[in-house]
């Protein structure tokens, strides 16, 4: 094909507006592999001649650029379409450039009907088969056919085959071809898109009061959270922890005898963050709590916290890479008004920064290869962000189903930021949303353009840093409906152990755990009486039945007249599987209208219908929908959730 690609406007071709597109391609929107790529621009130029468009797109290893071609909708807006098999980094554009047969075939067809068509005019047609040279063996046939049987027939026919138009768009010179700015593309792979995560502190797995946890212990709870239907065990740190200003209980200035500190107080003379605390096991113990999370159909995720205890070998190692005050002593964490006496940070800005840089990248990749591939960075808002957009971008291109979720409970717009630098999820506000208002405009925020594009939102319930004052009262309606909301709000949710037994014992007036096992060793029963371990495996179950619920975006508010009762419908990309929830937001009794509105779903023949009838999907049976909707009650002592399957 003749070649002559021209990036300014000269040739008078605009293509704007293009979808999706992240800050004018700054940065990189996010799909899913086997996840269909869709790509719309608005493409015009001056004139009335015919235009043509395609989409290219390759991975950012490859050479060379595959093609679709972009079809016209109307109103100069273009759509095409690809299909990445390959997680990774992608680049795609779109070529614009004006199609001199399709051009000469429109004037020529105008011409005939109104029967001024000449001689001269289908002369015309043919001298550009003949200049068509540029195309594949088969293509190039067809035109050499077509220009010798006019030139022996004159019949003017031949110019307007079907045929000889497909072959002429591949062989036609390209004189004014115009290409847009190149955009990039992330495609990560399922699990970006839908995880359950249980956050779990190695070191209280125990049984017995006050003994350290182990890889083995551990391994044993598996069983209980694969029933649970958790797909990711996210561990907080695993690290040897400093002793030099280590935590007592409650965050005491002063550790008593036996106390553990705080495991965000990294590093100690038997390591740093690629070393295994001694008293949870050894570095094979750990590849063997991986391959049984492997087994169990979990995945691993690893807290990544870029900080240090006083004791960290890098502060002798490298001492350029860490501030001091001016009389000498190093300089402790702070996030006023809460002090972190046991923790020091990394100077990004040092002279050795570039090495600073590499060992922290070293550090993932060590976990990669013990068969990590998630990992939980630990306030990342702090940190430079170009540090994490290099950082990402080199581990990704060494492992591209590595995964990175942004733990940045800060401004809404630094949350986004760290997003588009190409965090794969992130953590977000839903801890504090409660009024009905609230969540369906936050919802609505993070399931509309342009945040769809670039930010995968993780709905936590609660973490061991926050215990928010809905769940202090222990009513377990409550810690059901704001698990349900987790769940199926987002594709992507998680709870801190000790969720599932209803944990919420507060420092009063504060969000935050009374003894929290930041500070000490914790043992539990994990079947105490009042647990809701089976309606958490209810839930999740669930979730994975019905892919409606494993997409964020394709999700829509229902206008219930209760403010007491928020309801929303998903849908999966067909439309075959709609799902209707409602979930109690007060502990009284609630009886009200659904109203089904224009909700449709896809039949089995692949038509579009109203939804006739709702199936329940807690407890089986189906019913008829009438007048548009239905006529429910919501008794939340006995269940504040209720899950339909829209049947047509």
């Amino acid at each position: 094909m003749n070649v002559s690609v021209n990036t300014s406007l000269k040739q008078g071709f605009h293509i704007e507006e293009i979808f999706p597109s992240i800050d004018c391609g700054r940065f990189a929107a996010k799909r899913i592999v086997g996840e269909t790529v869709e790509v719309w621009a608005d493409i015009y130029r001056d004139g009335h001649d015919v235009i043509a468009a395609e989409l290219l797109w390759r991975r950012d290893s490859e050479s060379d650029w595959q093609r679709a071609p972009m079809i016209h909708h109307g109103n100069d807006r273009w759509a095409g379409s690809f299909v990445p098999s390959e997680t990774g980094r992608y680049t795609y554009i779109i070529e614009a450039w004006t199609d001199e047969f399709a051009t000469w075939r429109h004037g020529f067809e105008q011409k005939r009907k109104a029967k001024v068509a000449t001689e001269l005019d289908a002369m015309e047609g043919a001298s550009l088969l003949a200049r068509a040279v540029g195309g594949g063996q088969q293509s190039t046939a067809k035109i050499s056919r077509a220009c010798e049987t006019f030139l022996q027939s004159g019949a003017d026919e031949i110019l307007l085959g079907d045929e000889l138009k497909q072959a002429m768009s591949e062989g036609q010179a390209r004189k004014d071809l115009t290409r847009s700015t190149p955009l990039t593309l992330l495609v990560d792979r399922p699990k970006a898109r839908c995880s359950a995560w249980y956050e779990m502190v190695p070191r209280s797995q125990s049984l017995q009061p006050e003994r350290h946890g182990t890889w083995n212990d551990c391994i044993d709870r598996l069983p209980d959270i694969q029933a649970m239907g958790f797909d990711v065990v996210y561990l907080t740190p695993i690290h040897p922890i400093g002793s030099t200003n280590r935590k007592g209980r409650n965050n005491t200035l002063k550790a008593g005898d036996g106390d553990p500190g705080s495991f965000y107080a990294i590093g100690s003379h038997e390591g740093g963050h690629d070393v295994i605390h001694p008293e949870l096991g050894s570095l094979e113990d750990f590849r063997r709590f991986v391959a049984a999370c492997t087994a169990a159909g979990i995945e691993v995720a690893l807290d990544f916290a870029v900080q240090c205890s006083p004791d960290h070998p890098w502060l002798k190692q490298h001492p350029e890479w860490f501030k001091r005050r001016p009389d000498g002593s190093m300089k402790y964490a702070e996030n006023p008004p809460k002090k972190y006496e046991d923790i020091v940070n990394v100077d990004f800005e040092s002279k050795d920064a570039e090495s600073l840089y590499r060992a922290l990248r070293d550090v993932v990749l060590f976990w990669v290869s013990q068969g990590v591939k998630i990992f939980r960075v630990d306030n990342p808002h702090t940190k430079p962000f170009r540090f994490w957009e290099w950082l990402i971008r080199e581990v990704q291109a060494r492992d591209s189903d590595v995964l990175f979720l942004s733990e940045a409970f800060t401004r809404p717009k630094v949350m986004k930021g760290l997003a588009k630098l190409g965090f794969t999820q992130s953590y977000t506000y839903f801890t504090w949303r409660t009024e009905k208002w609230e969540i369906e405009q936050y919802v609505n925020e993070l399931a509309g353009y342009p945040e769809r594009e670039f930010f995968r939102p993780n709905f936590f319930v609660s973490t061991p840093d926050i215990l928010p004052f809905h769940l202090q009262r222990g009513e377990p309606w409550m810690f059901k409906a704001r698990l349900a909301l987790a769940a199926t709000l987002s594709s992507n949710y998680g709870i801190y152990n000790g969720f599932e037994l209803l944990e919420h014992e507060p420092i009063p007036g504060r969000e935050e755990y009374l003894n929290s096992e930041k500070y000490e060793l914790k043992s539990r029963d994990w079947d105490k009486p009042g647990n809701i371990k089976a309606y958490i495996s209810q839930i999740n179950r669930i979730r994975r039945d019905n892919p409606a619920l494993q997409q964020t975006s394709a999700i829509r508010f229902l206008p219930v007249e209760d403010n007491s009762v928020i309801a929303y419908v998903k849908h999966s990309a067909d439309k075959t599987n709609v799902i209707v929830a409602l979930v109690a937001l007060t502990g009284n009794f609630r009886e009200f209208w659904l109203p089904l509105g224009d909700v449709q779903v896809r039949s089995g023949d692949g038509d579009l219908g109203p939804v006739t009838a709702l199936e329940n999907l807690k407890s089986g049976p189906a019913s008829p929908v009438t007048h548009g909707g239905m006529r429910l009650w919501i008794d939340p002592v006995h269940d504040p959730v209720l899950l339909f399957r829209c049947l047509s």
